[in-house]
């Protein structure tokens, strides 16, 4: 690292900038490595972001010959600790009984094999809630992930370790993942760009399949990285049970592109819950913004959003059954059956609700979420390019809010429908959707959606980009910072 290159500086840096400094020379990959080890040492106290730390391995791959010659080759990574596994590393997914046990995975997944081509270095893994479940990160596990933009509030979920390390400048970009908005939500309350990618974009294998409601990604400051690391990783594997359609690559090329003058609704409320004035607010001005760059903008929204009880039903049977078969593999992982005692009260409840679920209504969900993602895409097909709303109908809310308790198990799931009601929508569906850091509440950022026609994050991308030149939001950073 030369003399008038300072670790502030590089945390200032994305993953791009990061990458092409270390192929000019200007920084090694040992340098950049060690830089973001100093900062989540010293950040990290007030966030508890990183929960399992490697940096001693971290540092030995980084000055190996062995590094691959990747497109983002020394550049650091943090791994969400849910579904991205490491063959010898910790992965407790939330978990007090596989902390206790010391549970390490035996394979590299899908998603961390593509990491490690792309020369990315992994320094640990970040903070989660429970399997991923509520809209808040404060497993009993590891305690509470704190926003760098105010340490009484929360981070959302479930990616909310990743969105505090990256919003923190502990690292430019962190692995993410989404299955009812846990990329988007933490995106929105840690002022980060968070693109949930179409089911099939990228792989969830070996354990997961594509076929679902969840996908991986990242959480970033700017559409270049999520772009560019979306092109790294979204690369089939044998045996993927889907793969999105593809409109043309490579993504980077979709930044700064001018996409035309497009159609675009937007929905600056929701029949299912109160939306936060702010929220609407930076909903509102997104759509005025996207109507001074020459788009066609007009309040209007799939029909099917107003009439979405059916589909809460379906999506709750959904999720009750993966909890279930969550608790299932736990017990393969423990080598015992579990019990009550080994969860928080919050998941024991929702697989216990799973279990009361017939195979006739299991089958009934797929349905009829299946006839709601056919009934969305007929307002794409009418002529509509992409929705605008807000990523969740409240600001972030303070620690303990949403935490699940014995006297009411169901408080986390309850609390966490107004983070999710604007996003779980787009799991079922498998659309892509973005969040983006257009909007704030009391000095807390609130995020706003753009969510596209299957297949079409090049158009997210593209106007994710135009909208960046204008609002400048990675100039923008936390008062908890690199």
């Amino acid at each position: 690292m030369s003399d008038s290159t300072s670790n502030d500086e590089l945390a200032r840096e994305d993953a791009v900038g990061l990458a092409d400094r270390i192929r000019r020379g200007d920084l090694s990959p040992v340098e950049s490595v060690q830089a973001t080890i100093d900062r989540i040492e010293r950040l990290d106290r007030e966030l508890n972001a990183v929960i399992h730390r490697q940096f001693e391995d971290a540092l030995e791959l980084a000055a190996s010959p062995d590094l691959p010659e990747g497109p983002f080759r020394g550049v650091p990574m943090l791994l969400k600790d849910l579904w991205a596994e490491e063959a010898g590393r910790p992965h407790h997914a939330g978990i007090q009984a596989l902390k206790d046990a010391d549970h390490r995975s035996t394979i590299d997944s899908n998603m961390v094999i593509r990491y490690k081509e792309a020369g990315f270095v992994i320094v640990g893994r970040t903070n989660t809630p429970e399997l991923g479940l509520v809209a808040t990160t404060e497993p009993h596990a590891y305690g509470p992930c704190r926003n760098p933009w105010g340490t009484d509030h929360g981070t959302g979920g479930s990616s909310g370790g990743a969105a505090a390390a990256v919003a923190s400048g502990m690292l430019p970009a962190a692995n993410a993942s989404d299955g009812g908005g846990s990329i988007r939500i933490p995106a929105a309350m840690c002022g980060l760009v968070g693109l949930k990618p179409s089911r099939g974009r990228v792989s969830m294998g070996p354990v997961k399949e594509e076929w679902g409601v969840s996908v991986q990604h990242v959480v970033c400051h700017t559409m270049r990285d999520c772009a560019a690391i979306l092109d790294a990783t979204a690369i089939p594997f044998l045996g993927d049970g889907v793969i999105a359609p593809d409109p043309g690559r490579p993504w980077i090329d979709q930044v700064d592109r001018d996409p035309g003058s497009l159609r675009i609704g937007f929905m600056d409320h929701s029949p299912r819950t109160e939306v936060h004035p702010d929220c609407a607010e930076a909903t509102r001005r997104t759509a005025s913004m996207l109507e001074g760059l020459g788009h066609h903008v007009e309040q209007a929204h799939p029909p099917a959003l107003d009439q979405i009880d059916e589909l809460g039903w379906a999506f709750n049977v959904n999720w009750g059954v993966g909890s279930v078969l969550s608790l299932e593999h736990l017990g393969e992982q423990l080598g015992r059956t579990v019990t009550e005692d080994d969860v928080e009260p919050g998941t024991w409840f929702l697989a216990e609700r799973g279990r009361g679920v017939s195979a006739v209504d299991y089958a009934k969900a797929q349905g009829i979420m299946g006839t709601f993602r056919r009934t969305m895409a007929e307002w794409w097909e009418s002529g509509f390019d992409l929705l605008v709303t807000p990523t969740t109908a409240l600001p972030p809310p303070r620690i303990g809010e949403l935490t699940p308790t014995a006297g009411d198990p169901v408080r986390g799931s309850k609390g966490s429908l107004p983070y999710a009601v604007f996003t779980s929508p787009f799991n079922t569906t498998g659309q892509p959707g973005i969040s983006l850091p257009l909007g704030t509440s009391d000095g807390l950022p609130v995020g706003v959606q753009l969510v596209g026609a299957y297949g079409r994050e090049d158009l997210l991308i593209a106007v994710g980009s135009q909208l960046e030149a204008i609002a400048r939001w990675s100039d923008r950073r936390a008062p908890i910072h690199a």
